[in-house]
């Protein structure tokens, strides 16, 4: 009876088990809190996100901009070739699972020392009768190689799918990145048509002012006011002239920042430049906080990250473990050039397996398996903090597009009573009944109001935009 003689494979299998044993156990996370329920006990799954931008947005200049900005945006580009990167990594650690194979040609030449116990073998040894080996040897060879990692462990597929993971993260990065461009391009433009028709009240306060100069002048000729009404008249004209130029510059810069996000040199933005006050801000469905995982690309990009973070543990984790390596070569070989092709005698090949792992000094490999560790945890809290991030956003906005209605409303009523004011005003100075500094007052107030009307509406408007950004909408 033929017998397996084990004690060959008992200190191998020892060490094997003792590097096994010594290995670190895979720290557990615990779990993430849970999101509530609603935003503001509303229990409606209606959610503006679903909603495309071309639908969601209904000014077809703003629709035609952002149409652009997503062609030619150099963030976006910059992004997707991003992606393309993350692409090849996992075509790199797809190849590390093969076998590699390759074909090798050489050429060389030695010679040994005679009283050596090759060259003594060699001075005695005859290649035919007659013909002993050469004292200076050359070396021809032509042959294929191949080696192969065997991935006992995992090691390789795990590192694969953290590629994989990751490659995904880069596609809702570039979601993200899309949510977002979209989201700027809106709250540029609608800053853009308020700052025009901010241009609009300044000048049209500008004329009103102007006349009510003219009319301060003649009182003057007239010995019904003084110089100093004169003046402060003045000085009201030029201050209202000196922000129309601010606002023009602002103009300029604004449509030079949505060029730039449309990835093109300065032009004018095509735009309706009137009637900005009677914009309506689109309704808003904010559905549940338990949506925001499956629509917000930030969330589902750090989760894949959390997922990568996972296995590039078990990556290192794996480390600890012997390797298995089988290496093969077949070819042929000569001393000769003419005895290269000489079959079967210059065939030669080769095969053999190794198994090793780190036994002692594993301080270079603890260190790595820490750190994975560490990253783990640090996608962990990102993961965490994303979702916390995201739910408090929509609960801002939410909000604000409450309060800011309420104080739109307010101001519009303000705004009104204080225009009716100026006429007011005019009249009773016009007969003497009021003196020139409660005109000048009842302006002011009117332009400061209506300016910030102007601003209290780009912000209703804006914080619709920023709702359905944060909810994740744009990117579908």
């Amino acid at each position: 009876m033929y017998k397996i003689k084990l004690h060959k494979y008992i200190i191998p299998l020892g060490i094997c088990l003792a590097v096994v044993s010594c290995t670190p156990a895979i720290a557990p996370l615990t779990a993430s809190k849970p999101v509530p329920e609603s935003f503001d006990k509303s229990t409606d799954t209606t959610n503006i996100s679903a909603t495309p931008w071309r639908t969601y947005f209904k000014d077809q200049n703003l629709v035609n901009l952002i149409d652009v900005a997503l062609k030619n945006n150099q963030e976006l580009m910059i992004t997707l070739q991003e992606i393309e990167i993350a692409k090849n990594e996992i075509r790199v650690k797809k190849g590390l699972l093969l076998p590699s194979v390759g074909i090798g040609a050489g050429a060389g030449v030695e010679k040994v020392g005679k009283y050596t116990s090759q060259g003594a073998g060699d001075a005695s040894a005859e290649i035919t009768s007659g013909l002993i080996v050469p004292e200076v040897l050359q070396d021809y060879k032509l042959a294929a190689y191949a080696h192969w990692e065997v991935d006992i462990w995992k090691k390789l597929r795990n590192s694969k799918k953290a590629a994989v993971s990751r490659y995904l993260s880069t596609v809702e990065g570039k979601n993200f990145v899309i949510t977002n461009l979209i989201a700027e391009v809106a709250d540029s433009y609608y800053e853009l048509r308020a700052l025009d028709s901010q241009l609009d009240i300044v000048r049209q306060n500008i004329t009103l002012q102007s006349n009510a100069l003219e009319i301060v002048k003649i009182q003057k000729e007239a010995a019904r006011a003084t110089e100093l009404a004169v003046q402060k008249f003045q000085a009201e004209v030029m201050a209202s002239k000196s922000m129309e130029f601010d606002i023009l510059q602002n103009i300029k810069e604004t449509e030079n920042k949505i060029n730039f996000l449309l990835g093109r040199y300065p032009q004018e933005i095509a735009r309706d430049k009137s009637n900005f006050l009677s914009l309506l801000p689109s309704a808003v469905n904010s559905g549940i906080p338990s949506q925001l995982l499956s629509n917000r690309p930030d969330i589902k990009q750090a989760e894949l990250e959390l997922a990568a973070a996972k296995l590039d543990v078990k990556v290192a984790r794996a480390e600890f473990y012997p390797s298995l390596d089988i290496s093969a070569a077949i070819g042929l070989n000569a001393f000769k050039p003419s005895y290269l092709f000489t079959l079967p005698e210059s065939i030669m090949y080769s095969l053999a397996g190794d198994i090793a792992g780190p036994l002692i000094n594993r301080n270079a490999i603890k260190a790595e398996y820490s750190s994975a560790n560490a990253r783990q945890l640090q996608a962990l809290y990102n993961y965490e903090r994303t979702i916390l991030n995201a739910y408090l956003e929509v609960s801002n906005q939410l909000s604000k597009i409450t309060n800011i209605g309420k104080s739109y409303d307010l101001k519009s009523q303000q705004v009104a009573a204080l225009n009716r004011s100026i006429d007011v005003s005019n009249d009773l100075f016009k007969s003497a009944r009021v003196d020139y500094f409660e005109v000048l007052m009842t302006q002011r107030d009117a332009l400061e109001s209506n300016l910030e009307l102007i601003e209290t509406k780009k912000e209703q408007l804006n914080a619709v935009v920023h709702v359905y950004r944060d909810l994740g909408g744009g990117w579908k």
